[in-house]
């Protein structure tokens, strides 16, 4: 069986550097991105590996990284859309401009790099794409209810890319990791200027709190990275992909509180049908 083919973004730190050193170990061939290609230094020599420079926010080098990658190795198998970062303010406290600049990489750019990978995979009726959100796309929390944001869209996206693009032969799946030992909660984090004091026992506590951990997180980014190899590799892939026991406790929680809203409100959500409806 001919080796799989990566194209990975945000392969400067973290999950990124760490699934391109899971895939060439595995002896698949990887297009190892980031937007400082110096960062990648490591996987230069390497004969299973191409290096290139992508900031998922401008079109033409999304374009010319998928170029290279389908020049060099003939096709991409398996995109890991995994570029994107964080943006730790209270709703009211959120500028507009981090925003949508959070906005442009985490949901924009990922739809653009899928975008630009699909056709090669439709026309080879296989792929897979995995799609890095986070328990943050599952569950919200004080203080991040604009990365929340961009991860419950990314959520949404998978789910229905899933759909759309089962019977043509390609798998999607959906990350959603804890709390891990990468920079986002440290070099790659972004806070407001200003903080408003009101906040300060929910948005500025959970900011305190994920600003304090940075890098004692009990998520390990090397097993994060073969558990999606394993993923990837399964006859069946799951459809979404829950990392660290954080995630996985707070996940089931709440899809439990979620269920029990659900039967307590269950008259009222019925009743708002027509009687007729059936």
């Amino acid at each position: 069986m001919t080796a799989p083919v990566w194209l990975i973004t945000g392969c400067s730190t973290g999950f990124g550097r760490e699934l391109v050193r899971a895939a060439l170990r595995h002896g698949h061939k990887v297009a190892a991105t980031a937007r400082d290609p110096a960062s990648l230094a490591e996987f230069a020599d390497h004969s299973g590996a191409l290096t290139a420079a992508l900031d998922v926010t401008l079109p033409a080098q999304i374009a010319g990284a998928v170029a290279q990658a389908e020049a060099r190795f003939g096709r991409i198998d398996v995109l890991v859309n995994n570029a994107g970062y964080g943006y730790l303010s209270a709703v009211e406290e959120g500028e507009d401009a981090e925003i949508r600049a959070m906005f442009e990489a985490n949901v924009f750019g990922l739809a653009n790099v899928t975008k630009a990978v699909l056709p090669g995979m439709r026309a080879r009726r296989g792929g897979h794409v995995v799609n890095i959100s986070s328990m943050g796309g599952l569950v919200g929390f004080p203080g991040i209810g604009y990365y929340n944001a961009t991860k419950f869209a990314v959520e949404g996206l998978s789910e229905a890319l899933a759909k759309e693009c089962a019977p043509l032969g390609i798998r999607v799946t959906v990350v959603e990791p804890g709390p891990f030992r990468t920079d986002w909660a440290g070099r790659s984090l972004k806070v407001p200027k200003t903080a408003i004091a009101d906040y300060a026992g929910t948005a500025g506590a959970r900011r305190a709190t994920v600003q304090g951990y940075s890098g004692t997180q009990p998520g390990d980014p090397a097993r994060a990275a073969e558990a999606i190899v394993a993923a990837v590799l399964a006859p069946e892939p799951p459809l979404h992909l829950v990392l660290g026991r954080v995630a996985y406790d707070l996940t089931a929680a709440k899809l439990k509180e979620l269920s029990a809203e659900m039967e307590a409100w269950r008259d009222v959500s019925l009743g708002a049908d027509f009687p007729d409806a059936g």
